[in-house]
């Protein structure tokens, strides 16, 4: 490009015009516009042909000033004025003006004169072009009046641009947090640049984009992201498994139960959860593996807002069913006079207690049963009894007892069979006491329910009382019994008519003249007295049939006989495993009298030594039991603990633990548990072991050593009352002690100095008491201070010159004369010396010599 000539080519244009007729009167005029947009390329054109003289001018956009020249042209020879470049990279091609890397001072009006060869002669042309500058949008970016906002407060986002050319328009993007796209939301404030939530709520929060738009291009911002603090919300509980009861929850003992909470916040909830008002756990989920009676009661899940210090609660009630212990047992019993057949069911204890009903023998009939029992008399719990007419019920029918409880999936069911004994009663006569009694005996075993039998002497007269499967009459040898009849009646309900056996007595009037006799009875007797004494099973009594004691404890069990008797009997008692419980053991104190027996059970441990206890009495008659129920009552349980601290000490064969209770409750003590906290893979946990027990109810703290460094230890505590554990605490591992290296570098420190002060004592102790070993450190160190310092006793002493041989031989006031030293040995100091002294001496040579002559 050749250098700016423009003026001087404008004179030039008559000559080049020379010769060539100029015709001024058909000068062309063109006005029109042009859109350019800035860094990118625009051609303005000055006319349809080539001029063959062009010259651009330009005057900027609102400018009021002389028009700028641009470039000017003639044929190949085209000059570009010096400020062109603040339009662009300008180049002119035949006539037309190219502008690249547009910029944004070329908005402005282009004006081109020119003249352009028509049929032989010079036309004057000119064309304003009026070139509007378009500017792309920049790339917006959102400003957020707040990023995260509580929900409830208005939010302001801003779009903004740096720069691009009006009119500018806007879009709103809105992304969920997940990613999910959504339209910006609707209804809101602002419009524009602007978007307005006011107010914001939680479904505002995400990820916002704004989107720029001109004539020239659209451009979108890095989104940003609002987020929305809110909550926490009521929480909802949910119990697996789910068996909702009427304002509360039940699950069955043993069953594993989760309870879950959730309450939406943000951030998340932190989550606690309390039983009776006692903290449990924390976390959203809570698990009870194999639930025990004891943890049923109310639950509560506490939600907590970290970030606004807000807190919401819901409460549910958890009930724990569990069935009676064992199973249902069933009897038969004859009842109304011997003519019905009492079917009783029992199943005591659970909770609720178990629903019981009695089924026919037949399943048709069970339904029918089941409607009627269902519609008259309603379930019944824990005892049911039904009565069945004797006659009208076949031998050999059966029945059920059908037991129902919530704890579990499948009844249970006893069944008992009405039967009648096979064959007939049996009657024997047997001396006892030394002949002084005769002992009638009439048995007939078997039958559900069983026969009764009774006494009837020849008159008529009911000897005793009636009993079941067997009775004895004890008759006195004093009365006169030679050829006396006895009959022994059995009825059964399922029987019509009864059925007997009969003894008479020989004449001589002993026992062994005995005739039994068999026939049959025509009807029942009625009780009369009897003149005769008769003896029976022993009849006995318990001072309570319940006897509760607290764990370690002492239980006291009284038993004995009810009247008189003529036989004696022998008593003892038998645990609830039915084992005869011997004297003398450490666990039982057996005492006996003659007519009562007392059982003492020691240290009293729960459960191993609750349950049914038996006291039994036998004599030649038969036997009588009764069953008295010892409870075995547990401690109440203990306060919670928490562990507040649990570090290592410098070893690592010791840990430092504290921890302190929640809640109210008596204690007696605690006990601290460790295993190892890391199991190998595929092994179930090592069972816990006690670190300490024992420990003081007052104590809060413990230190337990006997650690292997090379084991991570979890630990726990558990607060104790008497023989209750309370729950335990969280599980925690030591944590490494603090490093503190101030106390370690102070000593050493100290050390140093200790070590470098005593030093340097001796080797100035040294050298005040070798002069003539080290005369030059001694002369540093002692003649310093000047002529008129004291000087130490051997020093005030020895004054000795050597400097060219004078004075040998005189001496010094209060000194040694040269002569003097003569033939005394010079000995360097021994080699430990040099390891102490930190410097190296260094002695002249002419000093080191055996010794001293005035020659030298």
């Amino acid at each position: 490009m050749e250098r700016w000539g423009g003026p001087w080519l404008l004179c030039l244009l008559p000559l080049m015009a020379v010769g060539q007729p100029l015709d001024a009167g058909s000068a062309a005029y063109e006005e029109r516009t042009a859109t350019g947009i800035r860094g990118r390329e625009v051609e303005l054109s000055c006319g349809m042909a080539a001029p063959a003289v062009v010259f651009w001018s330009f005057t900027a956009m609102g400018s009021a000033g002389p028009p700028r020249a641009v470039a000017v042209g003639s044929g190949p020879e085209v000059v570009v004025a010096p400020g062109a470049g603040a339009l662009g990279r300008v180049t002119l091609r035949n006539g037309t003006l190219e502008l690249r890397e547009l910029r944004t001072a070329a908005a402005g009006r282009f004006l081109c004169q020119g003249l352009f060869p028509e049929w032989g002669r010079l036309r004057v042309g000119y064309a304003a072009v009026m070139l509007r500058v378009l500017v792309p949008v920049s790339k917006p970016f959102v400003r957020l009046t707040a990023a995260a906002a509580a929900e409830g407060t208005e939010v302001a986002l801003t779009c903004t641009v740096r720069e691009g050319t009006a009119p500018l328009s806007f879009s709103w993007q809105h992304r969920e947090p997940h990613g999910r796209l959504l339209a910006a939301p609707v209804g809101l404030g602002g419009s524009g640049a602007e978007l307005l939530l006011a107010p914001a709520n939680r479904s505002h929060a995400g990820w916002y984009a704004c989107t720029a738009r001109n004539e020239v291009n659209n451009r979108t911002s890095e989104p940003v992201y609002l987020d929305i603090i809110y909550g926490p919300d009521e929480p909802a509980i949910s119990v697996e498994p789910f068996s909702p009861e009427q304002g509360s929850f039940s699950a069955g003992e043993r069953e594993d139960v989760v309870l879950s909470c959730l309450a939406p916040s943000n951030p998340p909830s932190r989550y606690i959860w309390l039983h009776n008002g006692s903290q449990v756990h924390i976390g959203q989920t809570f698990v009870m593996s194999a639930i025990a009676r004891g943890q049923a009661g109310t639950y509560t899940c506490l939600a907590e807002n970290t970030h606004l210090q807000t807190r919401t609660q819901a409460t549910i009630v958890l009930t724990v069913y569990y069935p009676p212990a064992g199973s249902p047992s069933c009897s038969a019993l004859a009842t109304a006079d011997l003519q019905d057949v009492a079917l009783r069911c029992r199943w005591l204890g659970g909770f609720p207690p178990a629903r019981l009903r009695w089924v026919g023998p037949r399943e048709e009939e069970e339904e029918e049963e089941e409607e009627d029992e269902e519609g008259a008399a309603g379930p019944s719990f824990s005892m049911a009894t039904s009565i069945v007419p004797g006659a009208a019920t076949r031998n050999g029918s059966s029945f059920a007892c059908v037991a129902a409880h919530p704890a579990l999936r499948e009844g249970a069911v006893c069944r008992t069979t009405l039967w009648i004994p096979a064959g007939s009663p049996t009657c024997m006569a047997a001396a006892t006491k030394h002949d002084e009694y005769v002992m009638l005996r009439c048995r007939w075993e078997g039958g559900t329910p069983p026969a009764t039998l009774r006494w009837w002497d020849g008159r008529g007269r009911a000897l005793g009382v009636p009993t079941p499967s067997a009775t004895v009459l004890v008759l006195s040898t004093d009365t006169s019994l030679r050829g006396q009849d006895f009959v022994c009646v059995a009825a059964h309900p399922l029987r019509a008519a009864s059925t007997e056996c009969r003894l008479r007595l020989g004449k001589r009037g002993g026992p062994r003249v005995l005739s039994p006799l068999s026939s049959r009875h025509a009807g029942r007797r009625r009780a009369t007295s009897s003149p005769s004494q008769c003896a029976d099973v022993p009849e006995l009594e318990v001072e309570r049939g319940e006897v509760a004691v607290l764990e370690g404890g002492e239980a006291r069990l009284a038993c004995r006989q009810r009247g008189g008797t003529e036989l004696g009997a022998e008593m003892g008692w038998y645990d609830p495993q039915e084992r005869e419980v011997p004297a003398g053991t450490t666990k039982y104190r057996l005492e006996r009298g003659g007519a009562w027996a007392n059982l003492t059970v020691r240290d009293a441990e729960w459960p191993q030594d609750g349950g049914t206890y038996r006291c039994a009495a036998a004599n030649s008659v038969g036997t009588a039991s009764l069953p008295v129920r010892l409870r075995v009552d547990r401690y109440p349980a203990p306060p919670n603990v928490t562990i507040s601290k649990l570090r290592y000490t410098r070893a690592r064969t010791e840990v430092r633990l504290q921890w302190r209770t929640q809640g109210a409750g008596n204690l007696t003590g605690f006990v601290v548990q460790r295993r190892p906290a890391k199991k190998p893979q595929r092994r179930v946990p090592g069972p816990w072991e006690t670190a300490a027990g024992d420990i003081e109810p007052h104590s809060r703290d413990r230190r337990l050593g006997g650690l292997d460094p090379r084991v991570v230890y979890a630990f726990r505590v558990l607060a104790v009352n008497h023989r209750t554990a309370g729950h335990p605490s969280e599980v925690q591992t030591p944590a490494e002690p603090p490093f503190e290296a101030l106390p370690a570098v102070m000593g050493a420190a100290v050390m140093g100095m200790l070590v470098a002060t005593s030093m340097s004592l001796l080797a100035v102790h040294y050298i005040a008491h070798h002069r003539d070993r080290l005369p030059r450190l001694h002369e540093l160190l002692f003649r310093m201070a000047g002529p008129d310092a004291p000087q130490l006793a051997e020093d005030a002493n020895v004054a000795v010159s050597t400097e060219d041989g004078e004075g040998q031989g005189q001496e010094e006031p209060g000194g040694l004369s040269t002569a003097a030293m003569e033939g005394r040995e010079w000995t360097e100091p021994p080699a430990w010396w040099y390891s102490l002294v930190p410097l190296r001496l260094s002695i002249p040579s002419h000093c080191r010599r055996a010794t001293l002559s005035p020659t030298s």
